[in-house]
């Protein structure tokens, strides 16, 4: 996770693969807003912590998820800053990889290095809500960008109303 906007979408996906028994390890970069916002310490932080199952500094380059041989079966950067997407267009991407970006409007560079990593095989998704699916609550559009995320690993939220993502198979 790195960057603060869009907080939301990665607090609901450790919570929507918490309800589907994925492990998840949890890696949260020191940029602005990740970590020292009063919004992040006052409760997106912690709530990014209760969900994972594992969380790893991002400057324990001794931690196992930070070798390449670690066995992973994607990973979904969700925030992604631009910087991250820039670091990940450099080389440092592996496996299923989803970028959720959230910034706009977005610069020839962004498009740019969207375009490198989706060449080799990463997915961008920016989280533009779908208005025509009849959501009324800005709740409904993030759990229903959530769900589509999800579907990206063949991961499906069908009776996760116990994390408040109850919203099925999404078309």
């Amino acid at each position: 996770m790195t960057g603060a906007s869009g907080a939301i979408l990665g607090v609901r996906v450790l919570m929507a693969l918490g309800h589907l028994n994925v492990e998840t390890h949890l890696i949260m970069s020191n940029g602005p807003g990740t970590r020292s916002t009063p919004r992040s310490s006052a409760g997106i932080l912690q709530s990014y912590i209760n969900y994972a199952q594992h969380v790893y500094d991002i400057d324990d380059m001794e931690a196992g998820i930070a070798s390449g041989s670690f066995r992973i079966d994607g990973m979904i950067v969700v925030p992604c800053s631009m910087k991250t997407l820039a670091g990940i267009h450099n080389g440092l991407s592996r496996r299923r990889l989803v970028l959720v970006t959230r910034e706009t409007p977005l610069s020839e560079i962004h498009l740019r290095n969207m375009l490198g990593v989706t060449r080799p095989g990463a997915v961008v998704f920016p989280p533009a809500p779908a208005f025509y699916t009849g959501q009324t609550s800005v709740d409904g559009l993030v759990n229903r960008s959530v769900a589509r995320m999800l579907q990206l690993f063949d991961l499906y939220t069908k009776g996760a109303e116990s994390c408040d993502l109850g919203y099925g198979n999404v078309n």
